[in-house]
């Protein structure tokens, strides 16, 4: 009879913010995987467990996903986790998650803290609906088409991003989107936690020298009309058209933001 592959949530940074179950799960186990050993051993040790480990992250994924299969189809009960947070979410643990669904392997969401869903809730933007798009690509051209999806976002959009990175992602958000509305969440769950809200260009004033992991999130463009934010009708017709919009759908939204008649928008973009 095969194992069971848990993923377990791990704390983000509290490490009080662990749940009972995943507690039980860890001790009862015959195997953790973990994206970094080294790291995982001080939280394991804070909760007096010892168990074998394995390393498991994006540079070995291939070989180790295969091993961790074997060990699970043998029967051995794995528990998977990331450095902070949840797996399996921008983080390899979804190869190994569909090579155990492949092989009829059980596999058992325990959960807990995630980061993006704790930024989401305390951002003060729309949580109705979001788009989570982990880390932007480095590339250049990925990077280019990922901001043309980004354009047409209607919904809260959730960026992953490193520190060191994150004034010049913020540039970009400027130039590919305009002066947004956006939130940076920043070393959630820590002494220095903190949420910084505003414009672009007002958030890249109060984060200089920041340091922590980051977390971006976008209003989405959806709230143009509820909130009258007060842009150029020039650029509000850029950004309609970016968004997939006819001309004449342009033009009618354009209207009534701006309480005039068509045909007074219509004669601008003759």
């Amino acid at each position: 009879m095969s194992g069971k592959l848990y993923l377990v949530a791990t704390p983000i940074g509290n490490l009080d913010d662990i749940t009972l179950r995943a507690i039980n799960v860890l001790k009862e186990v015959d195997i953790i995987a973990a994206e970094d050993t080294r790291h995982s051993l001080k939280l394991l040790n804070h909760l007096q467990i010892s168990k074998h480990l394995i390393s498991y992250h994006r540079h070995n994924e291939d070989v180790k996903t295969n091993l961790l299969i074997e060990k699970l189809l043998d029967g051995e009960n794995i528990a998977l986790i990331t450095d902070a947070g949840t797996p399996a979410i921008s983080d390899p643990g979804e190869f190994v998650v569909k090579e155990a669904i492949k092989n009829n392997i059980e596999v058992i969401p325990v959960p807990g803290a995630c980061a993006l869903i704790n930024a989401l809730i305390a951002s003060g933007l729309d949580t109705k609906e979001f788009t989570f798009y982990g880390f932007l690509p480095l590339n250049k051209k990925l990077r280019a088409n990922k901001f043309k999806e980004l354009k047409k976002g209607t919904k809260t959009m959730i960026i992953y991003e490193a520190p060191h990175k994150i004034m010049a992602t913020l540039k970009d958000i400027q130039s590919e989107l305009g002066d947004v509305n956006i939130v940076v969440a920043r070393e959630l769950t820590k002494i220095h936690e903190s949420f910084v809200r505003g414009k672009v260009s007002d958030v890249m004033e109060k984060l200089q020298d920041a340091k922590g992991e980051m977390i971006i999130l976008v209003e989405g463009f959806n709230n143009i009309e509820e909130e009258k934010i007060d842009i150029p009708i020039e650029k509000q017709y850029e950004l309609y058209i970016s968004q997939g919009l006819s001309k004449n759908e342009a033009i009618k939204k354009i209207a009534k933001n701006n309480n005039v008649s068509k045909n007074e928008i219509y004669m601008k973009f003759i």
